[in-house]
């Protein structure tokens, strides 16, 4: 039996919101596991965390990352790279005057890693390159599946498909009470998502609780084996190149309040620079130890 470096972290937590969790495992040069390992590592975490996220650091110096949740391999998990590189940082003195760091996906490519824990207590990330899809389903079709009437649905956008790491359908609401309150089944948005090829259902409005904030989001990730994912990076960084196509953001730094009713909402920070669109959030370290397989 073999111990690996191991945190609970949980990712975009602001102002006493539990945040999204997310476990990391923290492999060293000589240490590998195969992908049935990995993914049998996800699944014994099935209703603690909503990903698994493996880390190591490659023979070029910089870090490669892999996402697991109990049903997969993720393309891309922004809350679980916040996470990871959050309390990576703050363990390694090295890296914590670094600005910028480099990691590797092996589903998207580079994306780049922008520590600003000394200032914001925050860590931003490069969103992967927007890729706009025909959305495959009418909107009455998704109000169904969603739980919700066809009127809930707003007529003043568009329903659009966008692959900012996950391919997101997002979907326009009419009130804030129906974002926080619709509650779909997971087993029919599972199969949902899976026949019209759709990773994640991001539904969202411009009311907010706090008047501070630009929208109101909530994402559903049944295809991963969970109902909801309470604070995403995929899923609002695709909403945020939404927001830019639409003509609703400038790119001036804003922030999305994400979750259901009964709950302390969670943050999530939007901006662009440089032409890059960046999301980022805080991180909160609750356990760190060794996992053993």
């Amino acid at each position: 039996m073999d111990g690996y470096t191991y945190k609970k972290v949980d990712a975009f937590t602001a102002g006493g919101s539990l945040g999204n969790p997310a476990a990391c495992l923290y492999l060293k040069d000589d240490e590998t596991l195969s992908d049935a390992q990995m993914l049998e590592v996800a699944r014994g975490h099935k209703g603690f965390v909503s990903e698994v996220v493996f880390c190591k650091r490659g023979a070029d110096g910089n870090f490669g990352l892999r996402y697991f949740s109990s049903e997969c391999e993720v393309p891309f998990c922004g809350h679980g790279t916040i996470a990871c590189m959050a309390a990576l940082i703050e363990d390694t003195p090295a890296l914590q005057t670094e600005k910028e760091i480099l990691i590797h996906t092996r589903l998207k490519g580079d994306i780049t890693i922008y520590n600003r824990l000394a200032k914001q207590n925050a860590v931003y990330i490069s969103a992967p390159e927007p890729v706009c899809l025909t959305a495959p389903v009418s909107a009455g079709i998704v109000a169904e599946k969603l739980g919700i009437s066809e009127t809930a649905v707003s007529r003043a956008y568009p329903m659009e498909l966008i692959d900012a790491g996950n391919r997101t359908l997002i979907v326009p609401i009419e009130k804030f009470e129906n974002v926080i309150g619709m509650f779909p089944n997971e087993q029919r948005l599972k199969e949902f998502t899976s026949v019209n090829d759709i990773d994640i259902v991001l539904v969202f409005c411009l009311e907010t609780q706090d008047k501070t904030y630009a929208a109101h989001t909530r994402v559903f990730a049944a295809k991963y084996g969970y109902l909801e994912d309470p604070a995403t990076g995929s899923g609002n960084a695709a909403f945020g190149y939404y927001m830019q196509k639409n003509k609703l953001w400038d790119g001036k730094e804003i922030t999305v309040e994400q979750g259901g009713k009964d709950r302390i909402f969670n943050t999530v920070h939007l901006c662009v620079e440089k032409g890059k669109l960046l999301f980022g959030g805080s991180a909160t370290t609750r356990i760190d130890g060794v996992y053993f397989i």
